[in-house]
């Protein structure tokens, strides 16, 4: 409550008609059309099947209307009043990884969802948020300077506490993701000398040690099917050479939406999830593909702009970190689906069956709507 309570500032009339002058309304039609184009496909899904199931475009809805209200709610919370509380948050943020591990439920072999009755919430989704809050204010100080090795190497420990735990559901999707955040964000402040060096001898004694003890067998399964597809077409292979056919099957225009027979004949799994990107190409054809990549370039740039306009180096590594995140979904979802990367069941934001997803990719575009409506100084003092 004292977070709340600090954070919140009581505004005027005039201050609230800046705020909604300053408010990067691009940001957010990109934000949601995106979202529409998700809450179609999953529409067609749902009434593809015979018995005309919706919960899932139901929770989806909800959660999309949540987001729109956070974003119009958090724009009225000064960003910087979180700064202070970066390292309670990513303790709250560990805490609810360890309790997943601990009380949650296990979904398609892993260990990652709180349960109550048909809905579900994946609390890794806020953590990457946290995350990229708890390197912010970490990195801040050293943000017009080389980072030392001090920084470099805690930041690092932060980032692999979490990775690690992300490891234990086993999600090795969300650890990528992770990982990707920290490298960003040391990238765009600076990285000590020679520690190129060290990221390149970590990272092929991290992947050594955790193909021989990290992985799963079946995750061990999906890397080898994602290099040869073909070699078991009907088992580790079947998802990725599904989502091709998909693909190739929309054309330019697509079949319609509900037309697609690879997601209403079943023979695409995880449909409305992990293989959104391939239902899109099938129902709406490379011109819906196009139009979702053009979207979600629009939303990045957004994203970039604003950073670039802060004064404030806080603000510009948050960005600079959710543009990470998002990216990085982005490449591993739409890579997936096209067959150059593996599977590793992370969702397209904006777009995938994922309500907690959804719900935190809003928190992201409220975040940056709380740093670009106090960028212009002579506004806010």
């Amino acid at each position: 409550m004292y977070f709340f309570a600090r954070a919140w500032q009581p505004v005027g009339m005039r201050r609230s008609l800046d705020i909604f002058i300053h408010f990067d309304w691009t940001l957010l039609l990109a934000a949601t059309t995106l979202t529409v184009i998700g809450l179609l496909s999953i529409y067609g899904i749902g009434i593809s099947i015979e018995t005309g199931d919706l919960f899932q475009f139901k929770k989806q809805l909800v959660a999309a209307t949540i987001g729109l209200a956070l974003v119009f709610g958090v724009i009225f919370v000064d960003y910087r009043q979180i700064k202070p509380f970066a390292l309670w948050l990513y303790g709250a943020g560990a805490a609810l990884l360890v309790g997943v591990l601990v009380f949650g439920s296990t979904v398609r072999g892993m260990r990652g969802w709180f349960m109550i009755g048909r809905l579900s919430f994946q609390p890794v989704e806020i953590a990457k948020v946290v995350l990229a809050v708890f390197l912010a204010s970490y990195l801040a100080r050293h943000a017009h300077k080389r980072l030392g090795w001090v920084p470099f190497v805690g930041s690092g420990l932060a980032a692999a506490g979490y990775v690690g735990l992300v490891m234990l559901q086993p999600d090795l999707g969300s650890a990528f993701v992770m990982i990707a955040m920290w490298l960003v964000t040391v990238v765009f402040v600076g990285l000590p000398r020679r520690a190129w060096i060290l990221l390149l001898v970590g990272a092929a004694a991290a992947g050594t040690l955790l193909w021989t003890v990290g992985l799963k067998p079946y995750q061990r399964d999906r890397l080898i099917s994602f290099v040869q597809p073909a070699a078991d077409p009907r088992g580790t292979g079947y998802n990725v050479m599904q989502a091709r056919i998909a693909i190739g099957s929309g054309g330019l225009l697509g079949k319609g939406i509900g037309e697609g027979s690879q997601a209403r004949l079943r023979f695409l799994p995880e449909a409305s999830t992990d293989f959104m990107f391939s239902v899109i190409g099938e129902e709406l054809g490379f011109v819906g593909l196009t139009i979702v990549l053009t979207l979600f370039s629009l939303l990045l740039l957004r994203f970039l702009r604003i950073a670039e306009t802060s004064a404030d180096p806080f603000a510009q590594i948050l960005l600079v970190a959710l543009v990470a995140n998002v990216t990085f979904h982005l490449i591993v979802n739409a890579g997936m689906n096209l067959g150059v990367m593996p599977v590793t069941g992370i969702p397209l934001p904006f777009v995938s069956a994922a309500p907690s997803s959804l719900l935190v990719a809003f928190i992201t575009v409220a975040l940056a709507q709380s740093v670009a409506v106090r960028r212009q100084p002579a506004a806010f003092r």
